[in-house]
């Protein structure tokens, strides 16, 4: 039970800022790295949805997706509390995902989304990557 009332703690969570994935981040970048992928940007600015790592010169924006808060089909455990709450969180997610991807296609951008829990197979990863990029 929460002992903060329902204003209190939305007051509470909207204060609460990411810190990033950074820990996933670095598996993939030391996973591209050491494949001697290179030429990518990490969190460039300007870039709409803000992607993890961008290959300008492919035109290629990878997001590396966190399993719990976009949903993943293979790993996403529904919370037991507010769930109403969460149900919708994710609903927001996933379109706002499904939108960014189409506004970048848009704008002549490829898109690949990795999901944090396929960074255990960083090979699989890297052949992802390299195949978008034509290595």
């Amino acid at each position: 039970m929460d002992n903060l009332s329902p204003e209190d703690r939305k007051k509470n969570m909207s204060r609460i800022r990411s810190k990033g994935n950074r820990s996933t981040e670095r598996k993939l970048r030391g996973s591209l790295v050491g494949a001697g992928i290179s030429g990518f940007k990490m969190h460039p600015s300007g870039i709409l949805g803000k992607p993890d790592f961008v290959f300008p010169e492919q035109r290629l924006a990878v997001f590396v997706d966190g399993c719990f808060w976009h949903g993943c089909p293979d790993c996403y455990i529904r919370p037991q509390t507010s769930q109403g709450y969460w149900d919708e969180k994710l609903a927001r997610n996933r379109r706002r995902d499904a939108k960014v991807n189409q506004e970048l296609k848009e704008a002549g951008w490829s898109v690949l989304r990795v999901w944090e829990h396929q960074l255990k197979q960083p090979r699989r990863v890297r052949r992802m990557v390299a195949r978008r990029l034509g290595l």
